[in-house]
């Protein structure tokens, strides 16, 4: 059997042997190809002990729908698609069932069904969901020109929704183009962002992840791990995690456009006095956050940052950064590339 870990046991019926015993429920990393690319995700199924070494596995027509969904969200990462729970979360914060959301962008009634359970969305699909998903004007947009796929009460329902998501939205928003507008410079993969674009809610994500797990985590700290995070994930995978820029600044490695990135209003961020008085902006845990945006991997990732530096103060950490070849080999300003900071002091 393919190397697996057990998730638990259970008694049922056993289809294999044909008897009522216990079972293991086990999960592995697999791979398959989807659309001619092959894809690794983890599938979850059943083993009979009691049966013979050719044939000991099976699954369950829900376990079987599961793990090929993990499949196709797998391919959807790949692609960078919306992952089928991305099209829910963006649904669900509208307060719109899928038939909703089809008739919203003119779709057939049975279009958001399929991707949130099987079907995977071409690009332009996809276009259009992140346009409704990171903008809500774009949705009242879309209902002005689809209203009269609705009742005069579900469209009002509907514009009611919006609104109110537009209200809570709009800072958000427009700090979020003030920071996507200091990256319009580094609109390609490159050595400079790690190969990777600049994705705000994966850095909304793993700075939540992050406050979750530090105590008394101020920015200083934070913007010295976000760039370890990263430099790992480089190591590891050859792209960094969030497409930010790092300069190379007297504190040590800061990303570009660092304090649009504070005031992003989905982060948790509080203005404090420290015992001289200075104010510090110490970073609180999110709510509401998803952390569906990070895989297994990137969760990884923070966790081994997490623990090498959880316990550092914040010149501990600055000190420590001071000594990495990436830093020593650049000077105040530079940009620090991630190809310079494929060597860093083991974890």
């Amino acid at each position: 059997m393919q190397a697996s870990t057990l998730i638990r046991k259970i008694h049922m019926d056993c289809p294999i042997c044909d008897k009522t015993h216990e079972v293991e429920e086990r999960k592995r990393n697999t791979t398959i190809t989807i659309k001619g690319e092959e894809v690794a995700y983890e599938e979850r199924f059943y083993f009979c002990a009691n049966a013979d070494e050719d044939e000991n596995e099976f699954e369950s027509g829900t376990m079987a729908n599961e793990n090929l969904l993990n499949a196709r969200n797998a391919y959807r990462v790949k692609k960078g698609l919306l992952t089928s729970d991305e099209i829910v979360a963006m649904r669900e914060s509208y307060g719109l069932s899928q038939v909703d959301l089809a008739k919203l962008l003119g779709w057939g009634e049975a279009t958001i069904s399929r991707y949130e359970s099987k079907a995977i969305q071409d690009e332009a699909y996809d276009t259009m969901l992140r346009i409704v998903k990171d903008n809500p004007l774009q949705a009242l947009e879309f209902l002005k020109k689809n209203a009269d796929k609705f009742s005069v009460a579900k469209k009002q329902e509907i514009r009611s929704k919006i609104v109110e998501k537009l209200d809570s939205y709009g800072k958000e928003f427009l700090t979020r183009q003030a920071f996507e507008g200091e990256y319009a410079n580094f609109e390609e993969p490159c050595d400079s962002n790690g190969f990777t674009l600049l994705d705000i809610d994966k850095i909304e994500a793993m700075i939540s992840y992050i406050a979750e797990r530090v105590s008394n985590l101020f920015k200083v700290k934070l913007m010295k791990m976000l760039w370890y995070s990263d430099v790992v994930s480089f190591i590891k995978n050859g792209c960094a995690m969030t497409g930010m820029v790092y300069r190379h600044e007297s504190m040590g490695a800061l990303p570009i456009g660092h304090y649009s990135l504070m005031n992003l209003e989905n982060l948790n961020v509080q203005e404090e006095a420290s015992y001289n008085y200075d104010l510090m902006l110490h970073v609180y845990p999110s709510k509401n956050v998803n952390y569906g945006i990070l895989s297994d991997d990137e969760k990884d990732t923070l966790d081994k940052v997490i623990f090498k530096f959880k316990n550092f103060k914040a010149k501990d950490i600055v000190d420590y950064m001071h000594e990495e070849r990436a830093y020593k080999e650049t000077v105040t300003d530079e940009i620090i590339q991630f190809s310079l900071a494929k060597e860093i002091r083991p974890f």
